[in-house]
């Protein structure tokens, strides 16, 4: 992998940790306003929960992305 690779990479990976937060913030929201519309609800709140744990798995990745670069 080229040096123009894994620096795209960090960026990438910083912009898309950021980008699942807004999503899931918004799955939240949404989670809170369908009250009355049965599982709905449940299911914005659990697509919120994968979606935090795809960015923590995105995290950790860029974590070892900068150790391996220091």
């Amino acid at each position: 992998m080229s040096n123009n690779d894994l620096t795209k990479l960090k960026t990438l990976l910083g912009y898309w940790v950021e980008h699942n937060q807004e999503h899931s913030q918004e799955f939240r929201e949404w989670a809170a306003r369908v009250t009355g519309l049965g599982d709905i609800g449940e299911d914005l709140r659990q697509a919120s929960e994968e979606m935090d744990k795809a960015s923590q798995f995105l995290s950790r990745a860029q974590e070892k992305l900068e150790e391996r670069e220091a």
